[in-house]
């Protein structure tokens, strides 16, 4: 297929379309050629952290649709780094004319400044603005306009089921949050269990030690009237 090239798949509400963007998803351009090597050296890098955070994820064994949501949006953006890196190099020109695989001059742009091939397109809705509607009163409008690829769907999807499903993969539960307050209670009981128990204790031991006390002074007040009598008895003998 070269540019502009339609094949209809379901009526007018899908269409293959083939056509090259220089830009991110949805076919948005950045910044010539400048920002087409800064977006690509970010996809880089922006699959090497979410591919960490992947690896990270699947070892503290979260949940399920989170792992599978991040995945799809690192092979999005896996794919798109794919075309836009070795697309150019692999083929030729495809304005007017089909694009020739490996041609002798080689292809059409350096490593990282080949073009993305979008394909799908959903031309669902056609209408026309009101005349009364701002800015676009009179002009016609479609829907769904922009032309994408599977790497495009599979990013969005990832990043639409996160933001719908946030509470239930980052949000704590309500029964983690109910039982916080009552471990807090149970901890301060266990301090003050202790302590109290000291301080009840503490003057029963101090009066048992004072009563406990013996007075041995009376044995020794007998013992001397007895050796002060022994001499009075020898005398009257």
């Amino acid at each position: 297929m070269f540019i502009g090239e339609e094949i209809p798949m379901l009526g007018d509400w899908f269409i293959l379309h083939f056509t090259e963007n220089r830009g991110m998803a949805f076919g948005m351009e950045f910044g010539g050629d400048g920002g087409k090597l800064f977006l690509s050296i970010f996809r880089l890098l922006a699959v090497a952290g979410l591919s960490v955070g992947l690896w990270k994820l699947i070892k503290r064994n979260a949940h399920k649709g989170l792992i599978i949501s991040l995945s799809l949006i690192i092979a999005g953006a896996l794919g798109n780094i794919l075309d836009s890196a070795f697309y150019g190099l692999l083929f030729g020109d495809s304005h007017y004319q089909v694009a020739q695989f490996l041609p002798e001059g080689g292809g059409y742009a350096p490593f990282l400044f080949g073009n993305v091939v979008d394909m799908l397109y959903f031309p669902v809705i056609n209408g026309t603005f009101p005349d009364w509607f701002p800015f676009w009163g009179g002009e016609d409008f479609q829907f769904f306009r922009p032309v994408f690829n599977i790497s495009d769907a599979a990013i969005s999807i990832g990043v639409f089921i996160i933001i719908i499903r946030q509470k239930k993969y980052f949000g704590k539960s309500k029964k983690t949050v109910e039982a916080a307050p009552e471990d807090d209670d149970a901890s301060e009981a266990a301090v003050e269990a202790p302590v109290s128990e000291a301080s009840t204790q503490t003057p029963d031991a101090v009066t048992d030690t004072s009563t406990e006390q013996p007075a041995p002074p009376a044995e020794t007040s007998t013992d001397t009237t007895e050796t002060t009598t022994a001499p009075d008895q020898s005398k009257n003998d």
